[in-house]
């Protein structure tokens, strides 16, 4: 009895590598087909050129990205319908797209905004046959640029003689009509721009105007 007791345990001991035999054995089975199945697949893919089109994706944005980069400011918009809108010229591969010329207004046949001028000082003079003198102070505008202002200014001296060679020739009965300071406003204008014409050879001068006007 004493040996049957002592053989079981070994029986037992025997018996267990023999369990582990079976579960080592589908685990290398279980690896193996993992094995072959990642390397068909790989395989596969290689053989389909799933990674060069991977790398040809890659150049086709690089080279994009490089065109985006060279192109900016130098090539022509799209219209929409795919085509280049230019001035007629298409660039050739290398060469810049042609850019347009501005074009500049000739200043003497461009009218721009209003542009006034006040003389500095009053006009005063006597009236024709009276003891009243007639007191002005007088605005000019022109729509043409600042260069009409500026022989204003560097004849204003010439200017102002040919205004007062105008008022001396008023009476006191002239300044009675009603369209008294209309008419002579217009006859200054008139004086002032045949100076300007003898002086700079355009007058321009479209509007006088009097901020003060006195007769006393």
């Amino acid at each position: 009895m004493a040996e049957e007791a002592a053989a079981a345990p070994e029986a037992q001991t025997e018996a267990e590598p023999k369990k582990k035999g079976p579960l080592v054995k589908i685990i290398l089975m279980v690896v193996a087909v993992l094995l072959i199945i990642g390397a068909s697949v790989g395989g596969t893919l290689l053989a389909t050129g799933f990674f060069s089109k991977k790398e040809e994706a890659k150049e086709a944005v690089d080279a994009q990205l490089e065109k985006l980069d060279d192109g900016h400011g130098g090539e022509a918009k799209a219209d929409g319908h795919g085509e280049a809108k230019g001035d007629g010229h298409a660039a050739k591969p290398g060469e810049e797209a042609p850019q347009k010329e501005l074009v500049t207004p000739e200043a003497d046949n461009q009218r721009w905004k209003f542009n006034y001028h006040s003389l500095d000082k009053p006009l005063l003079s006597n009236l024709s046959g009276s003891r009243k003198v007639m007191q002005v102070t007088l605005t000019v505008m022109t729509h043409y640029d600042e260069r009409v202002i500026k022989n204003v200014k560097t004849h204003e001296l010439a200017l102002r003689a040919g205004i007062l060679d105008v008022m001396r020739q008023k009476s006191e009965a002239d300044t009675k009509d009603p369209d008294f300071r209309k008419q002579l406003a217009e006859e200054v204008r008139l004086v002032i721009n045949s100076l300007l014409e003898k002086y700079e050879g355009f007058g321009g001068i479209e509007e006088v105007m009097f901020t003060e006007f006195v007769v006393q």
